[in-house]
């Protein structure tokens, strides 16, 4: 029995983004027991995952885990994250390792010089490349996202509204310049004839408060923060479609075929990590401002507009995210 531990500490989307290679290689090995590593936050995205066999999760500090990790004697680590922690991991376990080559310098380039030398493709085709050695491949199918029993939400009694009969707006994102502003969203949700239904987290609910009071009229119903990231998921698999932010919900309606408007600010799809439907690119639609020469100014985001216009977001073009007018 080959044992492999998977490491990928954070976020929401990126740990998604990993499900692909734990499906090869539960698949594609003839007997491995899966081992993952992540933050104790992120635990609920995998803890239902069949193809896991064993969660370590660390809040704080790696050592911590360095005692129990080195008893396991893994055959080969996956280090899906590569950063300066994964690196003194390794260096303490002294096993057979691989790690994912995050393209740093590229990414440097596309964001201080606007020179794209990224490859024209999805992250979890470089995450494949993490386990070619171990003669893993992409079988081009989704990612995963195991949702228990007691997270379904029926949304009929808890949000009154009919499944596929919703639109889904993924309001929140770690940093500001990923997020749709106020002045946008009321643009789009006044124009939708759906029912809609907010989704976010605890930090995210004023906001949600804010968008209904601007929109008296509106059918809106706020499940910011009345809801785990689970029960959120549950949401989200039973929608029309989802228009949403740069973030970790649009990867988590990837998992469930969801079409899904994404709504890009000062980060860019050049840097690998829009929705992942490898089989039909029909299911999402990509909404940015191109020819605007400051962006992207980072490749995660900033809390203000370090130009202070806010162009990418502000001249989003509200009727092709709405659908009202297709895109050229």
């Amino acid at each position: 029995m080959m044992k492999v531990l998977v490491v990928r500490f954070s976020s929401i989307g990126d740990v998604v983004l990993t499900t692909p290679v734990l499906r090869g290689l539960k698949e594609q090995l003839k007997e491995v027991e899966i081992h993952y590593l992540t933050k104790t936050q992120f635990t609920g995205i995998l803890e239902h995952n069949p193809r896991i066999d064993k969660i370590y999760t660390m809040d704080k500090h790696i050592d911590e885990l360095i005692p129990d990790l080195k008893k396991e004697q893994y055959d080969f680590i996956i280090d899906l994250h590569n950063n300066l922690r994964t690196k003194s991991l390794k260096s303490k376990l002294k096993r057979p390792s691989q790690a994912f080559n995050k393209l740093n310098w590229k990414k440097w380039l596309l964001v201080k010089f606007k020179m794209n030398r990224l490859p024209k493709i999805h992250i979890v085709e470089r995450y494949f490349d993490t386990v070619a050695s171990l003669n893993v491949k992409n079988d081009h199918l989704p990612c995963e996202y195991f949702i228990s029993k007691n997270d379904e939400v029926d949304v009929f009694e808890k949000l009154d509204v009919a499944p596929k009969k919703f639109v889904a707006i993924a309001i929140g994102a770690q940093f500001k310049t990923k997020k749709m502003p106020k002045e946008l969203l009321v643009k789009i949700i006044s124009q939708l004839k759906e029912p809609v239904v907010l989704l976010g987290g605890e930090m995210d609910a004023d906001f949600a408060i804010e968008l209904i009071d601007a929109l008296p009229n509106s059918a809106i119903k706020n499940a910011c923060g009345g809801f785990n990231l689970s029960e959120s998921a549950s949401i989200v698999k039973q929608c029309k479609r989802l228009i949403t932010n740069d973030t970790g919900m649009m990867h988590i309606a990837s998992c469930f075929g969801v079409h899904i408007d994404s709504v890009w600010g000062n980060t860019v799809p050049d840097l690998g990590m829009y929705p992942y439907y490898p089989a039909d690119n029909e299911k999402f639609r990509i909404h940015e401002v191109k020819g605007l020469k400051c962006r992207p100014c980072s490749k995660i985001g900033f809390q203000e507009c370090p130009k202070k216009h806010f162009d990418c977001m502000m001249k989003q073009n509200v009727d092709e995210i709405t659908g009202k007018t297709t895109l050229p």
